[in-house]
């Protein structure tokens, strides 16, 4: 099935948390779900790291959210003082926080009834509203409001969350991907690397430099939601660096 013509989606991922900040934590989130939206023709656009402040998350969630068709949060959904994204999501869209009795029953069921508390029964605090997203790990949801997917931010229990989700998500044109790494360094070939480029519109190509071996080298990633041009910008580059007498060491 031909499906070039097929528009594709946009996302943007907002991660919030100032252990991501601080660099106490490192995010594990953005790689899975750039990974899975591709495969399923959704671009993911944007990334933004944001810490745990009312209104850099409302206007960074604002401002996505306009922007793409879908946004995905993760963090700061938990039962601590500082877990204040479900509130911001709220206030961010004009919507009443509630006691949802569908979370609140998950959660209770989750847990020993001497083991619930307030700080837990928080988590299950949902902007009216919204649609709740399945958390098969721990019980306690993540929710849909607009176009925003609020998630949380460990990661095993994020990609349970999204893989719950993801049948929801209208995708377009899956984007291909081919990689060619030679050993030709980036200065050698940018002129003529920029003319491919601007002959090829349809095809958006990368170029990254390595040193393998003690060798220097260029990977040139080309990606296209069309087949047809990707093969001729292909041809292109391989031509390019076989004329500087470089060895290919990776073509797929």
């Amino acid at each position: 099935m031909n499906n070039t013509n097929k528009p594709q989606p946009t996302a943007a991922l907002l991660i919030i948390g100032n252990e991501i900040l601080s660099g106490r934590t490192k995010d594990a989130n953005l790689n899975y779900l750039a990974t899975n939206l591709g495969l399923m023709g959704v671009r993911l656009k944007e990334c933004r790291v944001v810490s745990d402040d009312e209104s850099a998350i409302i206007d960074a969630v604002l401002a996505l959210s306009k922007a793409n068709d879908y946004v995905f949060t993760s963090g700061g959904i938990g039962p601590t003082h500082d877990d204040i994204t479900t509130a911001c999501i709220a206030k961010a869209f004009g919507a009443k926080l509630e006691r949802n009795a569908e979370a609140e029953a998950r959660l209770r069921k989750h847990y020993k009834p001497e083991d619930i508390n307030e700080a837990r029964l928080k988590m299950a605090d949902i902007p009216l509203g919204a649609d709740l997203i399945d958390n098969p790990v721990s019980a306690a949801p993540g929710f849909i409001l607009e176009n925003v997917y609020v998630m949380a931010g460990v990661p095993r229990i994020m990609q349970a969350m999204f893989d719950g989700v993801k049948h929801r998500l209208k995708g377009g044109a899956v984007t291909l991907s081919h990689t060619l790494s030679a050993t030709v360094t980036e200065g050698f070939i940018a002129t003529e690397l920029g003319e491919i480029q601007a002959a090829n519109p349809l095809v958006e190509i990368g170029s990254y430099p390595f040193i393998r071996d003690g060798k220097l080298g260029t990977s040139l990633v080309s990606r296209s939601t069309d087949k047809a041009a990707l093969e001729t910008v292909l041809t292109q580059l391989r031509a390019l660096v076989q004329k500087h007498n470089a060895i290919i060491l990776e073509d797929a």
